[in-house]
């Protein structure tokens, strides 16, 4: 049985409907990233990086430009993949900071803390908690 790709992304797929294109697109396939868009993700000979260094530098980029939740998850993924420490995930916030303003840093922290496990509203309930009693 031969099965076609239609519209792109994942290879052996039919992805017929836009919606489908749209969920692998803000999920940051990246197959589909690079058949539809032709962007390699994983340029870092091209850019004459480290991997971990241009992990970072990415990171730093949505920081900057204000990046979505998915977006964060799959930059923070990708730095721990290839060797970041949390501490240099957290440091990349810091450093981002005199150049993107705090707000874009402040924005980013929920979803950074999150892809590294953890859970900033769990911390917050549990200082109210301990304030209060």
């Amino acid at each position: 049985m031969q099965r076609a790709v239609t519209g792109g992304c994942v290879e052996g797929m039919i992805l017929t409907t836009p919606e489908e294109r749209l969920r692998r697109l803000v999920l940051h396939d990246e197959r589909c990233i690079q058949s539809m868009l032709s962007i390699h993700l994983d340029n870092s000979e091209a850019a004459g990086l480290d991997p971990k260094i241009q992990a970072l530098v990415r990171l730093g980029g949505l920081v900057a430009l204000g990046g979505s939740c998915c977006s964060y998850q799959w930059a923070v993924q990708a730095a721990l993949a290839v060797g970041a420490t949390a501490e240099e995930v957290v440091g990349t916030l810091v450093a981002m900071a005199p150049i993107s303003g705090l707000p874009h840093v402040i924005s980013a922290i929920p979803e950074v803390a999150l892809a590294l496990g953890y859970d900033l509203d769990g911390a917050f309930e549990e200082l109210n908690g301990e304030s209060r009693g």
